[in-house]
């Protein structure tokens, strides 16, 4: 079976997030144990580049990155340990209007012993609906997830997401899962959005589990008096909440690497992670740009801006090199 550099890189991230085992996860995806092990090996050692086919590869050395700059990509990589080659290569990009790809960070990084493994966590359920949304506001994600909080007991922390952009509109660290605690984060997402505003007449649907909050006649009410539609994903397969779900995990990985003693202190740990998840952290699915950045209608810019750096770097890496080879056949 032959597959993609894609296809080979989601395999690996379904197989490190198996529960099942890697034998079994194997069995279940179709893929020989020996090719599964020759593809991780590879990436490894060369990150995305390595999942290539082999005879398709070309070594390009007028496209080198001079040794000052992969002295730079170690340096920030050093004064920002919590970020992934990916965020770091848009980072360099977006911040010193230089071009620089995710492999050849990882490579660099790799290099330089900075990176052990790779390390990633996949969502088997589906990321999106057959028919994505087009629009910030078409398409609400709300879900509940637990935390603890030492001596206080689990607190539950209620989200509601924007499905086009993934920004974060509100969040509510509560006591319990009730019906008034979805209500209350609605309130203050509609309230935060402006879709509450008389003028706006198209209004979002709110997508949610089958949780009894959830399925409350008084959370009907109160949805009909917003003119919010109100959609639920099928029992037992909850593959239309992947974006959520895929927020709370990301969120988790981080929060839980403390422990909380009260519960304001967890409010005021989560509070610094949804703006830093809003408003700095790149998303792969987003094209590397901010949830903000889509949300507030500035990602086509950026990308644009980005495009134009990475022609002038392709540019001044080619003058560079034809300098090169012009100074090595004079000293000839």
């Amino acid at each position: 079976m032959r597959c993609s550099q894609s296809e080979k890189q989601e395999v690996i991230r379904v197989v490190e997030d198996s529960q099942i085992g890697v034998k079994r996860t194997l069995q279940e995806l179709n893929i020989n144990r020996s090719t599964f092990y020759l593809w991780y090996q590879r990436y490894r050692e060369l990150g995305y580049d390595g999942l290539a086919a082999r005879a398709s590869s070309r070594r390009r050395f007028w496209n080198a990155i001079p040794p000052w700059e992969r002295q730079k990509v170690v340096e920030v990589a050093l004064e920002h340990t919590e970020k992934t080659p990916r965020e770091l290569a848009w980072q360099i990009t977006d911040q010193r209007g230089y071009f620089i790809s995710e492999s050849t960070v990882y490579r660099i990084l790799k290099a330089n012993d900075l990176i052990a493994s790779p390390a990633f966590t996949v969502l088997t359920a589906r990321d999106k609906f057959v028919q994505p949304t087009t629009r910030i506001h078409e398409l609400w994600q709300t879900d509940f997830t637990y935390l603890k909080v030492v001596q206080w007991g689990w607190y539950f922390l209620s989200t509601v997401l924007d499905d086009y952009s993934r920004y974060i509109l509100s969040w509510r660290l509560c006591s319990g899962m009730a019906t008034s605690d979805v209500k209350e984060t609605v309130e203050e997402a509609i309230a935060v959005s402006g879709v509450g505003d008389a003028r706006v007449v198209v209004r979002p649907r709110l997508l949610s589990d089958n949780g009894p909050c959830y399925i409350s006649g008084e959370l009907k009410i109160y949805l009909v008096d917003q003119d919010i539609g109100h959609v639920r994903c099928k029992p037992f397969h909850p593959m239309t909440q992947g974006k959520i779900e895929r927020y709370h995990r990301s969120m988790k990985n981080i929060i839980l690497l403390e422990h909380y003693y009260s519960p304001e202190e967890l409010r005021t740990r989560i509070g610094a992670f949804v703006d830093y998840y809003n408003n700095e952290r790149y998303h792969e699915s987003l094209n590397n740009v901010t949830p903000a950045d889509v949300y507030f209608g500035r990602s086509q810019e950026i990308l644009e801006r980005r495009k134009q750096i990475k022609e002038r770097t392709l540019k001044l890496r080619r003058k560079l090199y034809r300098k090169i080879i012009a100074n090595a056949q004079t000293v000839y």
